[in-house]
């Protein structure tokens, strides 16, 4: 068809497109608890090819704004949901210039004539913390969609364009756009007791499976453009408890980031002399600002870096373990990727370079590389290295990720874990700095591998849960 034609033919799908709806409310359901998984309420949403508007009302934007090319999709939209904004414009020549928090493209691409050019039109939406959610359907399903439009089950539509991920996945790429996340949903589309629940919320996210659903989706965001090096402030958050031996070579290899840094310890009762060493070292370093926060009989390194985020004043914070198993030589790198645009939350991995002998048991080596996959798996970006002490994260992204931690709830002891599911669910770009590991010198691990073993596992199934399953 010509665009003319598609737009003759929504223009004629218009006043039953309610009625298909409601036929399939199963199949809309599930992408509705999808964009509501992934778009925060109160956010300002734009969806192109909004239809009659009934996703973007479900989403309970603060600013929503729905774009169709078919003014009398536009017409019924308007009248169906008085609250919202609706406007026929077309995506492959866009007319609207607002900036919006998350941009909607549900099962469009398929109907495009050239998705290239309607990905060139996203940047006059978009801006650096901007994300793009886009479903569209699976190849693999092309004769199943087929038939049951063939058999009424199905509303038919033009001639469908049949995209693979990596086809999308270019696509956004050659347009300044990178992919946060990727996966398909959906092994059942029409509602079976007991079965389609089975299916769509357990098995359709298991190894195999997972790539065989109905629905394949992508969560996107612009291509960061290169600030200068000196954009951040930087604060480095010590959680510490008895690493009196440690803090001399601490000051010594600490670098000078970006606008400025401060260093902060949080110290958990030492009582071999930590905090008296602090001072006695931090009074010949004149010019680098030092807080000592005491934990007050609060234990944990969760509860440590928290206090010591809620004390810091920088634009970038750090986390960098006392034990100096991570140089702090490597905050550089780390300061790098955020400022260059490269991640939005730097993971450090100790399992890429070889280590120093003893830094490292065995049995820590084997546990480290099973949660690897398992948490790669369950938060659907590369995670090498779960507990490696060293992240890093900009204050703007901490403070929503604190936002919306009741949605995990208080579970992390360790603190890594937090930050990790609260960075996923809000679909920041996790990346992972290869660091060289180092054996402790002074003091003993704080880690035990069979009591914080199983609590990972208690933890691994959390994300899952919340996750995967929601």
């Amino acid at each position: 068809m010509t665009k003319a034609e598609k737009i003759f033919f929504f223009n004629e799908s218009a006043g039953t497109r309610d009625a298909w709806r409601a036929r399939n409310r199963y199949y809309h359901s599930e992408l509705r608890d999808f964009f509501r998984f992934v778009i925060p309420e109160n956010a300002s949403v734009l969806e192109i090819g909004s239809g009659t508007g009934d996703l973007l009302a479900e989403l309970k934007p603060s600013r929503g704004l729905g774009v169709d090319f078919s003014p009398a999709m536009t017409a019924a939209a308007k009248k169906r949901h008085p609250g919202l904004s609706f406007a026929t414009d077309d995506v492959e020549a866009l007319v609207t210039a607002e900036k919006f928090d998350y941009v909607v493209m549900q099962d469009l691409l398929g109907s495009l004539d050239d998705i290239w050019l309607a990905f060139r039109s996203l940047s006059k939406v978009t801006g650096p913390e901007t994300r793009i959610a886009i479903t569209s359907y699976n190849p693999l399903w092309e004769p199943l969609v087929i038939l049951a439009e063939a058999a009424g089950l199905k509303v038919k539509n033009p001639r469908q364009n049949w995209l693979a991920m990596a086809d999308i996945e270019n696509l956004l790429y050659l347009n300044n756009y990178e992919v946060i996340k990727k996966g398909h949903r959906f092994l059942m589309p029409f509602e079976i007791p007991l079965l389609s629940p089975f299916l769509n919320k357990f098995l359709a996210k298991m190894p195999f499976f997972k790539n065989l659903g109905l629905v394949q989706f992508i969560v996107a965001r612009e291509t960061p453009a290169r600030p200068s090096p000196a954009a951040y402030s930087a604060s480095v958050i010590v959680p510490c408890r008895n690493e009196a031996g440690n803090i001399e070579q601490l000051f010594k290899e600490l670098p000078a980031l970006g606008k400025g840094t401060e260093l902060i310890f949080v110290d958990g009762d030492s009582n071999d002399g930590t905090v008296e060493k602090i001072r006695e070292v931090s009074a010949r370093y004149p010019g680098l600002p030092v807080k000592i926060i005491p934990q007050g009989g609060a234990f944990g390194k969760a509860d440590a870096v928290r206090k010591g985020f809620d004390a810091a004043s920088g634009d970038m914070f750090m986390i960098l373990d006392a034990d100096l198993t991570v140089v702090p030589e490597d905050l550089k790198k780390f300061y790098a990727a955020i400022a260059e645009g490269k991640g939005e939350f730097i993971n450090g991995s100790r399992l890429v370079y070889p280590m120093e002998k003893g830094a490292m048991r065995f049995l820590n080596m084997i546990g480290n590389k099973t949660f690897s996959l398992i948490f790669t798996w369950t938060l659907g970006q590369r995670i090498k290295d779960t507990l490696c002490g060293t992240k890093v994260l900009l204050r703007a992204n901490y403070e929503k990720i604190k936002a919306g931690r009741a949605y995990f709830g208080e579970f992390d002891p360790f603190g890594d874990f937090d930050l990790l599911f609260g960075a996923s669910k809000l679909n920041l770009r996790i990346t992972e700095m290869p660091v060289s590991y180092k054996e402790r010198k002074y003091g003993e691990t704080k880690i035990s591998r069979f009591r914080h073993g199983l609590l990972l596992f208690r933890m691994a199934f959390i994300a899952f849960k919340k996750l995967k399953l929601s």
